[in-house]
């Protein structure tokens, strides 16, 4: 498909338009019609990754505009990976959200529909550009877009969305700053332009200041501690189905252009020699692990428990980044691919127990293995998988970083992987010993209704299709990351490692 790159954009962004027209007409179509627009540019971006693997980094001109004048797609194999992922993980929160938004968003599911696609749009085309300024263009749609998508959830939600378009505000400016510096220096704005024009300016304090303006932008956007504050109030009261989509996909974009920006744009050059980002990101990545964790602990509402587990798999990333060597990076690269299946595995999980029981409250979580057996088979796959038990894939992306951070003798990062898989123990088991062992009201009942001591027998209530089949495609998933680490790592992640580290 030679046009594929460009069909992953143009696929959600005119579906997106269209949305609000079927809706008019009959309300019911937009679920299909969404579902087969994101399947469209889900298998798009299949294709671009295979051509990608199988030929080399794609280069697509918009108009036939050559570069650095015209815009650019560039795709390689770092973002032909992460397309995949955000198309394809973006399909399947479409497709639970067929019972859940309804029910939470009576009346407001055709601009739920809209705004999902317009988001989605705004995270593929932050991956697919090879442009620095049209990055700031998807990144402000992305942004918008989440912005409204967890302002029409409950009533927290408005001043939460507040919040993070006060600091989202804040990170887009540091990021244009950083775009506005390094045109004044060199005149474009293309990528491959920049990386071959900036080593001769490595010495350039405006240089150094652009780089510190985009390492602060961008942290603020995937929420690195402490600049993460906006994050927790925002997922978890945003609804449930947005939460499932934003969650796992708008950190995960913002180490993507982290490592873009530091690994293909500026050099790892710059970052190790011409300033001592490495160190410095290095010791982010150890503060935000121990905190997030620490943070997770404290809580007693599953998704804000969830939401701070995301803080501290943002240090996994940065950590890795700031190891600065082939390990670590591929290492953070691959934590992208493991951590987003599982978040979007726990938070499409949330979104069942909030359809089944209304609560997020762990200690409201009683009897549900035996009630849900199917659920909580896929919730335990994810809980290992965070923890770090083998075959699932969070193993591997963690023994790639534990390696990486040995490698750059970074010490307390490996201290802080394992405290934090040790924290990871802690909230998995919480969980399973409420939803596990039979309630004591039940047993009290049945005691007395009976004058026995066993349990109360519990029927199944298990959530519905359209939300096991995603949860289980999840899961899946999250075992077949593991088993298949060596072919991904292979295929995928080394060529793009390789290129900017060797």
């Amino acid at each position: 498909m030679e046009q594929s790159p460009i069909l992953i954009i143009v696929i959600p962004l005119m579906a997106a338009f269209l949305t609000p027209l079927i809706g008019l007409w009959r309300r019911t179509l937009c679920y299909p019609w969404v579902v087969l627009a994101l399947g469209l540019c889900t298998l798009a971006s299949v294709a671009t990754l295979g051509r990608v693997i199988l030929d080399g980094p794609i280069s697509y001109r918009l108009g036939g505009w050559a570069p650095p004048w015209g815009i650019e797609y560039v795709v390689d194999h770092l973002n032909a990976l992460v397309l995949t992922v955000i198309s394809g993980i973006s399909l399947f929160i479409a497709i639970s959200a067929r019972k859940s938004a309804p029910r939470e968003l009576p009346g407001k599911s055709v601009l739920f529909y809209t705004i999902l696609l317009l988001q989605v749009t705004g995270l593929l085309g932050i991956v697919i550009t090879g442009d620095m300024f049209n990055l700031y263009v998807f990144l402000e749609i992305a942004s918008l877009a989440g912005y409204a998508l967890i302002a029409i959830g409950e009533d927290r939600a408005r001043m939460a969305s507040f919040n993070y378009v006060i600091m989202g505000t804040v990170g887009a400016c540091f990021y244009l700053l950083g775009v506005g510096y390094l045109y004044i220096m060199t005149g474009s704005l293309n990528i491959a332009d920049l990386k071959e024009i900036l080593p001769q300016l490595h010495q350039s304090k405006v240089v150094l200041v652009a780089f510190a303006f985009f390492l602060v932008g961008v942290s603020i956007k995937m929420a690195l501690f402490p600049l993460h504050v906006w994050l927790p109030d925002a997922y978890t009261f945003a609804p449930s189905p947005v939460s499932a989509l934003v969650a796992p996909l708008m950190t995960k974009v913002g180490v993507y252009i982290m490592i873009r920006i530091i690994f293909t744009v500026f050099g790892t050059s710059f970052f190790t020699e011409a300033v001592p980002a490495s160190t410095i990101l290095g010791w982010f990545g150890v503060v935000a692990i121990f905190s997030g964790a620490l943070l997770a602990l404290a809580q007693r509402d599953l998704k804000r428990m969830l939401c701070y587990v995301v803080v501290a798999e943002v240090g996994y990333f940065v950590g890795g980044i700031g190891c600065a060597n082939q390990t670590g990076l591929t290492g953070a690269i691959l934590h992208i691919v493991n951590d987003a299946l599982m978040v979007a595995c726990f938070f499409t999980l949330a979104g069942i127990f909030m359809y089944k029981l209304g609560t997020r409250s762990i200690g409201q979580l009683k009897d549900l293995f035996p009630k849900m057996p199917l659920t909580m088979a896929a919730f335990t796959v994810a809980g290992l998988s965070l923890i770090g038990v083998p075959p699932t894939g969070g193993f591997f992306s963690k023994w790639y970083l534990i390696l990486g951070a040995i490698e750059a003798d970074n010490w307390f990062l490996v201290g802080a992987l394992l405290f934090s898989s040790l924290v990871n123990v802690v909230l998995f088991f919480r969980v399973v010993e409420v939803a596990y062992y039979p309630s004591d009201s039940a047993h009290h009942g049945h005691g007395e209704a009976h004058g026995g001591g066993h349990h109360q027998p519990v029927g199944w209530e298990e959530a519905p299709p359209s939300m096991l089949f995603p949860l289980y495609v999840f899961a899946l998933s999250i075992v077949a990351a593991g088993i298949f680490t060596g072919t991904i790592v292979s295929r995928a992640i080394t060529p793009f490692v390789q290129g900017v580290m060797g």
